[in-house]
């Protein structure tokens, strides 16, 4: 129960750093997105007016004759499609891309590389590389696992051979 409160709470301010960073930088209208187990919704919100100006989910009839299952990436790649079609019908061009709370992975990830595809302006895609760390020489732990071993030869090594060593 306690692991459950921990990433409710995680998910909650990755919820506020996630809004709070797209309505405070953005002029543009915001894709936002919700994602439950069985179906997928994605809509254009104008912020200034406080208006939907396109929206598409995995309910609609046309996604849904398509698709017979809505919370699998094949669901979440037609809604992409089909909100990128009409909100470029509605004139919106470019969207700042509201995720929630929800991680960049997945469902949520697919909607938007085919919104994306289909011609819509999210914003560039970053790409991460992760850096790979050198590796260390065999030889140097096996070194330093005979000195902490306290073996004789490691003591002479060292130049003291009665002084004891402390443990920290």
């Amino acid at each position: 129960m306690k692991r459950e409160k921990a990433i409710n709470k995680q998910r909650e301010r990755r919820g506020f750093r996630v809004r709070n960073r797209v309505r405070r930088d953005s002029i543009r209208p915001r894709l936002s997105v919700f994602r439950s187990h069985k179906h997928l919704y994605a809509q254009v919100i104008d912020d200034l007016e406080g208006r939907t100006l396109a929206a598409a989910s995995t309910v609609d009839k046309e996604i849904r004759e398509k698709v017979a299952y809505g919370g699998n990436m094949q669901a979440a790649q037609l809604v992409g499609e089909t909100l990128a079609k009409r909100a470029l019908e509605a004139g919106v061009k470019q969207v700042a891309f509201d995720r929630r709370e929800y991680k960049y992975h997945g469902r949520v990830a697919a909607l938007a590389d085919a919104a994306r595809d289909a011609g819509l302006d999210l914003g560039a895609k970053e790409v991460v590389i992760a850096e790979k760390e050198p590796k260390k020489k065999a030889g140097a732990k096996k070194e330093k696992g005979a000195a902490k071993k306290g073996s004789d030869s490691a003591k002479k090594e060292k130049g003291g051979g009665a002084k004891k060593e402390k443990k920290k």
